[in-house]
């Protein structure tokens, strides 16, 4: 932006005044000889911009400055999305820590129980062995969990350059409200501001056409007898329309390329929109499902085999109890990993819609 204002600020100098000295015969022979019949002349030349150049050069600088800013609040949006991944990438990892607890505690409930069966010669040896193994095997994935949880937040709070010992709040993950397409994408905007600039550097262009009068008034003397006299002159470029023509062309066609860049970008844009609004719902239904009818199903079965399995029969064994519980566990995961996806495309889609743009106004005021 320091460098859009500079710029600016240059665009509206007008061309430098010029000073010179000539000195004309001042050598030579016969005549000639030094200093006999030596001309000597100060002149100040000014010359004088047409067809708007002036304005034409703030202009362009300023609808440069516009792109510039619009760029600047697109790598903010950037950042603001790998922040937010990253924050739901952190919050997946914390919720998974605690289905890895519930795991752990079903397995050594479940090897509580078959200690007991054991005890009693209802379940053979090796019934207790698998059942430790179990608990070995969820107190690994827990561990798992854990770290993978603080590797999360550490990438999380590296952005403010902060540290891992801190908790999210885990219930925004399952807030499920879908994300609302608002206004023009951020992204066209940036091409309607390369657009802008391009209009504005085809009038630049086009003022080239136009060439600019130069005045000169000077004073002469003459060596040869000290006499003064002033004297005037002026010029004008020559054929500036065809010398120029190229320039104004090329001006021309970055306009017309900007131009179905956006009409492109438009069209790309709303299917993304749409897949990812698509995605989003598809998703949301399949989490709906899985809490209505996938979970208190085998929440049920749990239930269920555990009573049999406590009653001490024979009708259930440590297999039945720990596939259902596996089911239950692999639910509860199917539905967190379902929700870290449906909040990761509501992170895409918040990117292309700006929705934290009133936040980087709010921070640029402030």
């Amino acid at each position: 932006m320091d460098v859009a204002k500079a710029t600016i600020a240059q665009g509206d100098v007008r061309p430098r005044d010029t000073v010179g000295v000539e000195l004309e015969d001042f050598a030579g022979t016969g005549q000639y000889s030094p200093f006999q019949t030596s001309q000597t002349t100060a002149w100040y030349e000014r010359t004088w911009e047409r067809a708007g150049k002036r304005k034409a050069r703030v202009d362009a600088a300023r609808s440069e400055a516009g792109v510039t800013a619009q760029r600047a609040r697109l790598r903010m949006l950037d950042r603001f999305a790998e922040v937010q991944s990253a924050w739901v990438e952190a919050l997946a990892a914390q919720a998974a820590v605690g289905i890895a607890d519930q795991r752990l505690a079903a397995a050594q409930r479940s090897a509580s129980e078959v200690d007991r069966r054991v005890g009693r010669a209802l379940d053979p040896l090796f019934a207790g062995e698998r059942a430790r193994t179990a608990v070995a095997e969820a107190r690994i994935a827990r561990d798992q969990a854990r770290r993978q949880a603080e590797i999360a937040r550490a990438n999380l709070a590296a952005w403010w350059g902060g540290d891992s010992n801190f908790e999210l709040e885990a219930g925004v993950l399952s807030d499920m409200t879908l994300a609302s397409d608002a206004g023009e994408a951020p992204d066209i905007a940036l091409l309607l501001a390369e657009g802008q600039s391009a209009e504005a550097r085809v009038r630049l262009s086009e003022t080239g056409n136009v060439g600019d009068p130069t005045g000169r008034v000077g004073l002469r003397h003459f060596g040869q007898g000290n006499d003064f006299a002033i004297m005037v002159g002026g010029s004008i470029p020559l054929g500036n329309r065809a010398a120029n023509r190229s320039n104004v062309d090329r001006a021309r066609a970055e306009q017309t390329a900007v131009e179905a860049e956006v009409a492109v970008l438009r069209l790309e844009r709303r299917r993304e929109v749409d897949r990812l609004a698509a995605e989003q719902s598809l998703l949301a239904t399949e989490i709906g499902r899985i809490d209505r009818e996938v979970l208190p199903s085998a929440e049920r079965a749990i239930v269920l085999v555990r009573d049999g399995f406590a009653r001490g029969g024979t009708a259930f064994t440590f297999l039945e109890i720990n596939q259902a519980q596996q089911v239950l566990i692999d639910a509860r995961f199917r539905r967190l990993d379902l929700l870290r996806r449906f909040h990761l495309a509501g992170v895409r889609l918040d990117r292309l819609t700006g929705r934290h743009l009133p936040l980087l106004a709010s921070e640029e005021t402030r």
